[in-house]
């Protein structure tokens, strides 16, 4: 089976290329994650490390807020859609699966009029904006959660659950010994987060005084939060601009408490390794979308949260000592989550590349 996977969200896609044994996989994505910026991708850097062409798309990007960048991206999309059509028509693939985000409308948009199949993966509580559209003329919508279910044609729809990197499932069954001292792991996904960094810079000396943090900075060349942090390393506090997928399953396994933002695959893996976290959901998005997921991880019971705009740096000390002071209360009794989604989304692209030949 020839495949090509449209990236942007790089958990669920690495899931899936993992349990994709001895298939010819190409790979559609971001080379540097935000506009005007030259720091490469994290997916960029993973997907070249496992031999798979990558091919970087320039199209139009859906921004949170009017930039300098706004006009010139909207104007990539007729680009951005010949740029899909010519790959597709060169690597004939037999399906196309994506995970939504902008990359993928122009090249599902090509795969249809090539006649290629496509397969979406929602991985959200409801449904992407790109994915709803898509849906249309996908084959096979494959959804994480019951509750994304009344989004799409009923007849398309398949149950698979949000796919884990096999680092994450291992880390499972590391063996943990108790930290000393509470160890606090701080995340703002590949990208990093500006706002959460700022925060650890600012209240650094006031959280070493009771734990030690992990943080994982991203690395963006325009805030250089990475340059700045660094300069602060101690025995108490390590800092760095990526961590691989085992790198960050250690991390999270090995911390007593998970800080970062509410994207749904960091929710996931938060509810499969059962990990108290203090999410900071990004105050604008897509239908307040982290906003919801922070909110359902809180109401499993696995932790608590504060909107960004309403952070302060002395609330974001107090809610950490907070949590740290009554940790065992942070638990979830069910088992919510469907634990081979990977190898389920795998079945339904071969069944669908199948129905093709």
């Amino acid at each position: 089976m020839k495949i090509v996977i449209v990236g942007g969200h790089i958990s669920p896609a690495l899931a899936v290329i993992e349990k994709l044994k001895g298939e010819e996989i190409f790979y559609i994505g971001r080379k540097h994650t935000f506009e005007g910026d030259k720091a490469l991708s994290l997916e960029s850097q993973e997907i070249e490390k496992l031999n798979i062409p990558f091919f970087n798309l320039n199209t139009a990007r859906l921004q949170r807020k009017f930039t300098k960048h706004t006009l010139p991206s909207l104007l990539k999309f007729p680009a951005g859609f010949i740029q899909s059509y010519k790959l597709l028509n060169k690597i004939k693939p037999d399906v196309v699966l994506g995970f939504g985000g902008y990359l993928f409308l122009p090249v599902a948009l090509s795969a249809y009029f090539l006649k290629i199949p496509v397969v979406i993966h929602e991985q959200t509580l409801e449904a992407g904006f790109t994915n709803k559209r898509i849906a249309m003329f996908a084959k096979k919508v494959c959804i994480s959660w019951e509750f994304s279910k009344k989004f799409f044609p009923k007849e398309k729809v398949v149950l698979t659950g949000n796919p884990l990197r096999q680092a994450i499932i291992d880390a499972k069954n590391i063996k943990i010994i108790k930290n000393k001292i509470p160890l606090i792991y701080i995340t703002g996904g590949s990208a990093g987060a500006h706002a959460i960094n700022l925060l650890v810079e600012n209240t650094l000396c006031k959280l070493l005084e009771k734990c030690t943090i992990i943080h994982q900075t991203g690395a963006s060349e325009v805030y250089k939060d990475f340059d700045r942090l660094e300069k602060l390393k101690s025995k108490r506090y390590e800092c760095k601009k990526f961590l691989t997928a085992s790198q960050a399953a250690e991390a999270i396994s090995r911390a007593d408490l998970v800080i970062g933002r509410a994207g749904i695959n960091t929710v996931t893996e938060l509810i499969y390794l059962q990990k108290p976290a203090f999410l900071i959901p990004l105050s604008t998005g897509q239908k307040n979308e982290q906003l919801n997921n922070a909110e359902f991880l809180k109401s499993l019971g696995l932790g608590e949260f504060v909107e960004q705009n309403l952070l302060t740096p002395d609330l974001f000390v107090s809610t950490i000592f907070s949590m740290l002071d009554d940790l065992s209360c942070y638990r979830i009794e069910d088992k919510i989550l469907i634990e081979d989604a990977a190898e389920k989304i795998v079945g339904v692209l071969k069944n669908v590349a199948e129905k093709k030949a």
